[in-house]
């Protein structure tokens, strides 16, 4: 990749809990047209759009983006777990930056159902077979625990056993994700907690208690993207930048008993932060401001050391001296993140592309990280694809 791709314009509704949102079609449409109006385009300046859902039939995409328009375009549509979003975002870059579109649009939705997670399909082999046996061989057969709590739950196990971290630790971060989404009005947890709290609500699977899981979530998100030369012609703000992206699927790694980390997805994370970081040409040790993928508390300090934040191992350091927060190394998911903001699977990876354009620009409010420059994304979906993202902001100048 060697062209610039500008971030035009991103848009998202509130989140909201099953049976309290619009319909999936609604939610999408709105979050398009915000991203448009944000851009100061029209519909039928977009020439391709890749739309990411995991809950939903076929040709969805075309069912929300026709309540914006029926122009003709090509209109992809993408599930990969939980990073349904971001593949849909990887997409539309990969259009843009290749020459192949000038203008492309990239939409995540969800229209969740309550409860835990659960593979839908029972009458042919499970894409997550291989994952969920590989945690149950480490920590054996208990059907009782929902399958995405065993799986990031023996992952903290994992850790815990190899280098000590503490229980209150993963508790402190839930904390923090409540303070962030505090500031944040798109978010559905706002109120606030304690540690005692945290680790005094039901247990799921040790470590992890419910107040360590992220929530079943409706919502919608969306960007623009645009080449420098599209954007110098509308006369487009080019403030935000994607100078870096990588996409990483499993190696044997992924299937390894002896780690849970490696199950849920760390290889995955440490490939791809690599790879968007050096095209970037960034250490991911600059980046003031981060939005990762904590579906569990578990997995975001897994993910501060499968991105290089920190070290393996020094996971539990970041958060014990608060360079997860504000006035620290890094504000890591101002937004509130999956576990407070909220994760419907399909808008996760653009909600998290509107949070960090909205940092770059300055326009955060009151959750606002002080003189962002540089921002990391990292959405992952088990089964598995991984997709990290380097912000860059540009001067705030406009072509």
């Amino acid at each position: 990749m060697t062209a610039k791709v500008i971030v035009a314009g991103v848009g998202m509704v509130p989140f909201a809990k099953p049976g309290a949102s619009e319909t999936y079609d609604r939610m999408a449409a709105r979050a398009t047209l915000q991203a448009l109006d944000d851009a100061g385009i029209t519909y039928d300046q977009i020439q391709q759009a890749s739309c990411g859902y995991v809950y939903g039939d076929s040709t969805s995409g075309q069912r929300a983006l026709y309540l914006v328009g029926a122009s003709g375009i090509p209109i992809v549509n993408v599930n990969n777990n939980c990073a349904s979003g971001s593949s849909a975002l990887f997409l539309a870059r990969q259009a843009v930056a290749s020459g192949a579109a000038e203008c492309a649009l990239a939409l995540g939705f969800e229209q969740m159902r309550p409860g835990a997670l659960a593979e839908l399909w029972d009458d042919r082999p499970g894409p997550l077979a291989a994952f969920v046996d590989a945690a149950r061989e480490a920590f054996g057969d208990d059907t009782g625990v929902p399958m995405a709590g065993l799986l990031f739950g023996g992952a903290g196990r994992s850790h815990m056993q190899r280098f000590g971290t503490r229980p209150e630790t993963f508790a402190r971060i839930a904390v923090k994700a409540r303070a962030h989404a505090a500031g944040n009005p798109n978010a559905v947890f706002r109120e606030p907690l304690t540690v005692d709290e945290v680790l005094a609500s039901k247990p799921i699977f040790d470590p992890l208690t419910r107040l360590q899981c992220c929530p079943p979530t409706c919502g919608a998100a969306a960007a623009v993207l645009v080449s420098e030369g599209f954007a110098r012609r509308h006369g487009l703000d080019t403030t935000v930048a994607i100078t870096g992206q990588a996409m990483t699927t499993d190696r044997p790694a992924s299937f390894d008993p002896h780690d849970l980390r490696q199950v849920v997805g760390y290889g995955l994370g440490r490939d791809a932060g690599r790879a968007a970081c050096e095209e970037a040409g960034v250490d991911p040790r600059e980046a003031q401001v981060v939005e990762l993928h904590d579906c569990f508390t578990t997995n975001e300090l897994i993910s501060y050391e499968a991105l290089g934040l920190v070290g393996e191992g020094e996971g539990e350091r970041l958060v014990v001296d608060g360079d997860n927060t504000y006035g620290g190394r890094h504000v890591v998911n101002p937004s509130g993140g999956l576990l407070a903001k909220g994760h419907p699977l399909g808008a996760t990876g653009l909600a998290q592309c509107a949070e960090l354009v909205w940092q770059l620009r300055g326009q955060a409010g009151a959750r606002q990280v002080a003189d962002a420059r540089l921002g990391l994304q990292h959405n992952i979906g088990l089964g598995g694809a991984c997709v990290v993202t380097v912000y860059e902001r540009d001067g705030g100048a406009r072509c």
